[in-house]
């Protein structure tokens, strides 16, 4: 449900509201919050919330420090975790500089704006969420370890998939909260799992994926367990993958899939430094699943752009690079810009590489470009592209690529 300012008031007043979350990420998705107290809500969204920006990763030095949390009313969310009396609720917060201008490290903001952008042009871009964890045990000390939850593999059940209760668990808590989950199974690794869930616009879809990492590391750890979403968690096993699933409508009712799909494949190699933002993220490409080339092609999951057998409303461009240390909101702009460019320029969409890249030969590889082989590779082309230093600002580029 979409509250307004004034429902959100009185929500907080007649539900027994105790606490309420402003909740923001920094430039790499990590996400932030500060807590008020209801008696501040008012003030809150008339003038915002200060925090000082210096200690977060993006948001600048001790020179100019101060920046404003705005709650926005239309995301408010109770945490289903928390007590029933007493309630904790969440909101997700613009960010602002103290004269009101929008701040430029505010991820989410960028996506509203390509929102925007598209809207304009005449377009709507939908997304949809695969997310993939391991589950680890826990030490004496309650530190994480790399010991798997189970050792169960791809879509087996109990009692050898020992993490049935616990995706139960999450996707009641989902449910609870407004978020759909489509299914849910485990996956190859052992103690590893995947949820998915139902597709949406594309800023409630980052914001569902920031909510989703918290709710499953929330149950986690309730469980006595360690979820982990890094992209490669054990060297010899599958990696996790964020495949982002994507479509488009446009007013005037013509097709452009094939331009959009074309879009994101010419612009994949330089956006490649934000879908994949860590070292580990690079040990994943080019095994159980995780692409290597620039390609396409229906149904084979070794290409970069999977057309899954779907059709009408559920027609989708699954892109299967990304990994769940992307910034939802910077991964999705990114997409959004990729695939209006290619609908604006009709680029033509290459052809189907309908091999398995695995097992293929250098010969029939030598074809395809690849992406790149490390984090300093992908900045080098993403410092390079003019696409990225459009709709990415600097202060944003430089964090990524001057870590």
């Amino acid at each position: 449900m979409k509250y307004s300012k004034e429902e959100v008031m009185q929500y907080i007043l007649e539900e027994d509201v105790k606490f309420i979350r402003l909740s923001f990420c920094d430039v790499f998705g990590r996400q932030k919050n500060i807590s008020i107290m209801p008696r501040e809500l008012q003030h809150a969204f008339e003038y915002g919330i200060a925090i000082d920006a210096s200690a977060i990763a993006g948001f600048g030095d001790e020179t100019y420090s101060d920046l404003l949390l705005h709650p926005q009313a239309d995301t408010l969310m109770t945490l289903a975790w928390r007590p029933e009396h007493g309630k904790v609720v969440r909101m997700f917060a613009d960010i602002s500089y103290p004269d009101g201008t929008p701040f430029e490290g505010d991820s989410r903001h960028l996506l509203q704006k390509a929102i925007i952008d598209a809207k304009e042009a005449g377009y709507s871009f939908y997304f949809g969420a695969e997310q993939e964890f391991y589950l680890f045990n826990l030490d004496e000390n309650g530190k994480p370890t790399k010991i798997p939850y189970d050792e169960a593999g791809y879509m087996d059940i109990a009692p050898d998939d020992k993490g049935e209760n616990i995706r139960r668990e999450i996707c009641l808590t989902l449910e609870q909260m407004g978020i759909l989950p489509e299914s849910s199974h485990h996956e190859e690794g052992p103690g590893q799992n995947e949820i998915v869930f139902r597709y949406s616009d594309a800023l409630s879809a980052a914001d569902n994926v920031m909510t989703f990492q918290t709710i499953v590391k929330t149950v986690a750890r309730k469980n006595g367990l360690q979820a982990d979403f890094s992209p490669k968690p054990l060297s010899d096993k599958p990696g996790n993958g964020f495949h982002i699933n994507i479509s488009v409508k446009s007013e005037d009712g013509n097709d452009n899939f094939n331009y959009m799909i074309a879009g994101i494949l010419d612009k994949a190699p330089a956006m490649t430094a934000f879908l994949n933002p860590t070292e580990n993220s690079y040990a994943r490409f080019g095994s159980h699943k995780a692409p290597k080339y620039v390609s396409w092609s229906s149904e084979n999951r070794s290409q970069l752009v999977r057309i899954p057998a779907a059709i009408g409303e559920y027609r989708r461009a699954e892109l299967r690079s990304p990994d769940p240390t992307t910034n939802p909101y910077l991964a999705f702009a990114l997409i959004i810009y990729a695939g209006l460019d290619g609908i604006k320029n009709k680029l033509p969409l290459p052809e189907a590489a309908n091999i398995n890249l695995y097992t293929a030969d250098e010969k029939v590889l030598a074809n395809f470009s690849r992406l790149p082989e490390s984090l300093a590779a992908a900045c080098r082309i993403a410092q390079k592209s003019e696409f990225i230093n459009e709709h990415i600002p600097g202060a944003i580029l430089d964090v990524y690529c001057q870590q």
